[in-house]
């Protein structure tokens, strides 16, 4: 199985409020994506292609779904507690749960991007607390509740340039914690190492990126992973035969 995933971020904000769009109001470019991916994905078989959008962009991407699309459209995370029958009905203001998500026809979600993570940490500092080994358990609930509502998920680990040094010791616990207890049939590990991802940053090659595909399966097992950051139009080759 060939997993493909992308996320979209900033693409629903115009270019002159500071976000990327330049090609349509979202409601159209988001169902003119959906619908240009899915009709060459049937030339294709064994591939599981995500697209995971914020909010604003479900409805309409959803909507532009043929009934067997290969195409599945995701959301970006989902909340660490849910709805559930005789109990919570649902008080979550601002908070995207899981089950809200399959409701609505989402099949997947990502979670532990670096950018949620570190919205965690931050919150943790303020706090005061320097144990970041926290976040990794609040993301284990979030992987939880995404199973338990029937979504696949793309679990992202990743090291900093702070936390190059270390890497194996990080990427052990956010694998080790983070999937505590999981269903690792339904889960695609997303490696992104944060130390490259950015502007004027050089991405691994590919014999990094395998060998941090090997340290993976021998600390969980017989998982698929994929690369998670720095494509770009002079690696994508590269990326694509590792």
């Amino acid at each position: 199985m060939k997993h493909i995933y992308v996320n979209l971020k900033r693409f629903d904000i115009p270019k002159e409020l500071g976000g990327v769009n330049s090609l349509a109001p979202m409601q159209e470019w988001s169902s003119k994506i959906v619908k240009e991916v899915q009709d060459k994905l049937t030339d294709y078989e064994n591939v599981e292609f995500a697209i995971f959008f914020p909010e604003a962009h479900l409805l309409p991407a959803l909507q532009s779904l043929n009934k067997d699309s290969k195409l599945k459209v995701g959301c970006q995370s989902v909340y660490r507690e849910d709805t559930s029958v005789g109990g919570n009905f649902g008080a979550f203001t601002s908070n995207r749960t899981a089950n809200a998500m399959k409701a609505m026809g989402v099949t997947h979600t990502i979670i532990g991007h670096c950018e949620e993570r570190n919205d965690k940490k931050g919150i943790l500092q303020r706090a005061g607390i320097k144990d970041y080994k926290l976040v990794n358990e609040l993301l284990n609930e979030e992987i939880k509740c995404a199973q338990k509502a029937g979504l696949r998920v793309l679990y992202c680990i990743g090291e900093t340039a702070e936390e190059k040094e270390n890497y194996q010791e990080v990427l052990r616990d956010q694998l080790k914690t983070g999937l505590k207890d999981v269903d690792l049939k339904n889960v695609v590990i997303a490696y992104e190492p944060v130390w490259a991802i950015g502007p004027g940053k050089t991405p691994p090659d590919a014999e990094y990126i395998s060998w941090i595909g090997k340290f993976i399966k021998e600390v969980v097992g017989d998982i698929d992973i994929v690369y998670g950051g720095g494509l770009k139009e002079d690696n994508a080759e590269m990326l694509a035969g590792v």
